[in-house]
């Protein structure tokens, strides 16, 4: 099992419950339509990995997103983390009317940082900058769904094991992976940094 570390300690979430089309601008930078109702897909344990590692078959998009690991029933602790896509296949896919996972649940499509503890999660929003460069920021007061109704949503069809993780979708910004790129992703509740993490791609 794959694991992640949370206050000091290493935890193997059992699956990585994904939200998509939750902020509107990244809705109209992908041309596609607001959901109606949570857009909901899993990334399976295998998926988490502490690189982004690129392959000659196909491109990688990163996705950065707050995400939360659920212990108890509830949102325990936050972190960064980085949902990557293989845009190309997904569009395809999308196009059949197809599943995603090819293009979402691959081996090393889940990157993510330390997770800590928060106080409001009203207060939280991300930044992520490429090569010292600001690409994506946002948070809460942009979500189209809450993360407290994410989390109620799921929990009425999926059960959520201890240290589970849900990511609460990206801001608008996406774009591809490019290999010797450097990463970082930072969460705050309001001006405080709680985490950040970098990653060299490989």
């Amino acid at each position: 099992m794959k694991s992640i570390k949370h206050n000091k300690k290493q935890i193997a979430p059992s699956k990585v419950v994904c939200i998509g089309r939750n902020y509107v601008d990244h809705i109209k930078e992908l041309n596609n339509e607001t959901p109606t109702e949570l857009v909901i897909f899993i990334k399976p344990n295998s998926a988490i990995t502490d690189n982004i590692t690129l392959n000659k078959n196909d491109a990688l998009h990163y996705e950065g997103e707050i995400s939360f690991v659920v212990q108890s029933g509830k949102l325990a602790a936050v972190g960064f983390g980085l949902d990557l896509t293989k845009r190309e296949i997904q569009s395809r896919l999308k196009a059949k009317g197809l599943p995603w996972e090819r293009a979402k649940a691959f081996d090393g499509a889940a990157v993510f940082s330390k997770f800590v503890g928060f106080d409001n999660v009203e207060d939280l929003r991300l930044e992520l900058f490429i090569n010292d460069k600001l690409v994506q920021s946002g948070g809460f007061d942009l979500m189209l769904y809450k993360p407290e109704v994410i989390l109620k949503e799921i929990s009425t069809f999926i059960t959520l094991e201890d240290n589970d993780i849900i990511m609460t979708g990206t801001p608008k910004g996406v774009g591809v992976i490019k290999r010797g790129d450097v990463f970082m992703g930072k969460v705050y509740e309001n001006d405080t940094l709680l985490v950040e993490s970098s990653w060299f791609v490989k």
